[in-house]
């Protein structure tokens, strides 16, 4: 029953293809709202995570605003599959070209801002602001570490990939509107952000080590056995005092197994690396997601391993 807007029912669409307002409001009781006059069917596996849904918000958005919005802000990030961390994602954002008129309501929040071609893309059919103009609108108006998780995330992608943003590309469209609100708090995402950060976890762990004075350790760094062997990438490194550090053991066990390997197996085989890591001499310190916040007793670990020693 979808009506071409990625699978979404609208309830404008219904009615001018002959639906009763009844025959919709039935309709309508058995289904999913992901949006005002927007309906998915209750098993639609798009609904299956905040970010998945908040697509589908979109989509509706751009089908109900019609021409001339632009998808922007962190509603652009998940359109563009950039990681988003702790930004609320019930309204949908969307930006028009102009001086005046934004308005914010339960589900939208309508930016007027200059917007020039080069800061629109077309990312599967839908009008999104570009990778860079993203990263450098949040980066104006969200908390500095949320700021910086979706920053790295677009970094990180430019490098894997060639499809996020590029240091120089974000830091171009930062500088093209510099009368903007939030300007300086945006260059300091941008001068802290990174393209070796990986995950969520790993740019949050980046933020907490500033923010209680730890030194910068380096990133992804492969490491070997005393015999020569690749014991493979660590998160953080300090080699100037050989500590290892790493958020959530970088096995996620069930997700990453080998073909045939049990979350056991892959268990020993995290434990056998460890091992291997600690031979010459080095320490390790591991976290995982619930010592992120607050990030007193990884500081405290991590500040004894890189003590005298």
């Amino acid at each position: 029953m979808g009506n071409g807007s990625g699978g979404l029912m609208l309830r404008s669409h219904l009615l001018a293809s002959g639906y009763t307002d009844d025959e919709t409001r039935r309709l309508a009781r058995r289904l999913v709202a992901v949006r005002r006059g927007a309906y998915v069917e209750p098993d639609d596996e798009r609904l299956g995570t905040p970010e998945a849904r908040h697509l589908l918000a979109v989509r509706a958005a751009v089908a109900q605003l019609g021409p001339g919005t632009v998808v922007s802000h962190v509603s652009a990030a998940v359109v563009h599959g950039l990681a988003v961390w702790d930004v609320p994602l019930d309204r949908v954002h969307v930006t028009r070209r102009g001086r005046s008129g934004g308005r914010r309501s339960r589900h939208l929040h309508l930016h007027v801002l200059p917007l020039e071609p080069d800061d629109i893309v077309l990312v599967g059919g839908i009008a999104v602001t570009s990778v860079a103009r993203t990263v450098a609108d949040l980066a104006r108006v969200l908390p500095f570490e949320q700021a910086v998780v979706v920053t790295d995330s677009a970094l990180h992608l430019a490098r894997r990939s060639g499809q996020g943003g590029r240091h120089g590309d974000l830091a171009a469209a930062l500088a093209r509107y510099p009368r903007r609100h939030g300007g300086a708090a945006a260059g300091r995402v941008l001068g802290f952000a990174t393209d070796l950060a990986e995950s969520v976890g790993e740019s949050r762990s980046r933020v907490a080590m500033a923010a209680a004075g730890l030194p910068a350790p380096a990133l992804q760094v492969v490491l070997h056995s005393t015999e020569g062997r690749s014991l493979g990438r660590v998160d953080f490194w300090w080699e100037e005092h050989q500590v290892v550090g790493e958020f959530d053991g970088r096995v996620k066990y069930g997700g990453l197994l080998r073909p045939g390997q049990s979350a056991g197996d892959a268990v020993f085989a995290e434990k056998v690396r460890e091992d291997a890591i600690r031979q010459p001499g080095r320490r390790v310190v591991r976290w995982t997601w619930a010592e992120l916040a607050p990030f007193d007793g990884v500081a405290r670990g991590l500040r004894r391993a890189l003590g005298p020693g």
